[in-house]
């Protein structure tokens, strides 16, 4: 659920502009070698948009990742980390910051499609669009492909968090969370207690599981976890969660009937887990917020890493088995896992998705 990384970071701060922008204005406000870059603010929504010298006629909308809700925004706004790969290719790369932070997805692809608007309004129709998203962003851009059928050429989805927001708060999110608090108690606060912290340090988590090295090994085993990666994964999923909760308005998962397996003695496991009565307004937010179903009729592609610690393996035959259930597997290619970390791609093996991405949907006809 992050953003893409540099390097090591897990989590890639992005830049943007002030809001001081107009609406609908799109000054230069840098250059940089031969490529022209274009800004400004849409319905709260601050975008970059990089159209290289050489432009080939073709646009990719970039969808970022995950950012918390209190990250702060700065000027100006920077391009993604992969912004150049398809720069250099000769493409076009509209990327908007959307108009909220956090668990932005209702907010994501309405600014993805206000941008892509804007940019056939302000430059004109590309011949080709396709559409780029990682981490949260995979889940973004399926939504994307899903309510906009035929606006797209493509659709390349890396790293992605491809499950529908109610299935990912409750088993993602939420599991991992009581299943600690179930194994070694005392450490978390009330998950759905309006005065718990909004973050957790990750210390805290892996102080707990250092001193308890018989549950973290359960732990770290049903959640497809390592040692190393558990703690961050763990806070991460208590941000989101705290999160998503101020935005729905209240609890947005229910687990109170939820029976649970894969953490010992399932009996003793499910008597001890905290029950959790979901709000029916939040949860019904969180339904709204992003369902997909696999009904697209777009070239899709997919891609993650061998081992992910954000999005574990288990989840990503999800939206596959979705978009075959609906019949539509012949718009979808799922290229072989690579790397291990979240969204740690090389700039070689993305442009290889893409370029896989591209061939698909001439081979198609789009």
């Amino acid at each position: 659920m992050h953003q893409r990384p540099s390097k090591a970071r897990a989590i890639v701060w992005w830049m943007v502009l002030a809001a001081g922008i107009a609406l609908g204005v799109s000054p230069v406000f840098a250059t940089e070698p031969a490529t022209t870059v274009h800004a400004g603010v849409l319905e709260g929504a601050p975008y970059r948009i990089d159209i290289p010298a050489g432009w080939n006629g073709d646009l990719v909308m970039l969808m970022h990742g995950y950012e918390p809700a209190f990250s702060q925004r700065k000027l100006p706004m920077h391009a993604a980390d992969a912004t150049h790969v398809f720069v250099q290719r000769g493409y076009a790369v509209a990327q908007s910051e959307y108009a909220s932070r956090g668990w932005a997805v209702r907010d994501a692809v309405a600014d993805n499609e206000r941008l892509r608007r804007y940019f056939v309004y302000a430059f004109k129709r590309p011949a080709h669009t396709y559409i780029y998203g990682f981490s949260l962003g995979g889940l973004e851009t399926v939504a994307s492909i899903e309510r906009y059928r035929h606006t797209y050429a493509g659709a390349l989805a890396m790293c992605g968090t491809t499950v529908s927001t109610p299935e990912l708060m409750s088993r993602a999110v939420l599991t991992p969370l009581v299943a600690f608090d179930a194994l070694i108690p005392g450490v978390l606060p009330d998950l759905a207690a309006a005065g718990s912290p909004s973050f957790v340090p990750p210390n805290v988590f892996a102080k707990a599981l250092q001193a308890h090295p018989q549950q973290a090994a359960v732990l770290n085993g049903r959640l497809q976890e390592t040692p190393e990666r558990l703690p961050g994964a763990l806070m991460l999923y208590y941000m989101v969660l705290r999160e998503f909760d101020q935005r729905a308005g209240g609890m947005p998962v229910d687990n109170r009937h939820t029976v649970y397996h894969g953490f010992g003695d399932d009996a003793s496991f499910n008597q001890r887990v905290h029950r959790y009565a979901g709000s029916p307004s939040a949860m019904a937010y969180a339904k709204t917020d992003v369902t997909v179903t696999g009904n697209i009729a777009t070239p899709l592609v997919m891609q993650w890493n061998a081992f992910d610690p954000t999005i574990p393996a288990r989840f990503h035959p999800v939206y596959p088995e979705q978009v075959r259930a609906a019949g539509n597997g012949k718009w979808l290619t799922i290229l072989p896992p690579v790397g291990d970390g979240h969204c740690e791609f090389t700039d070689q093996q993305l442009g290889a998705a893409f370029q896989t991405l591209v061939h698909k949907a001439g081979s198609l006809g789009h």
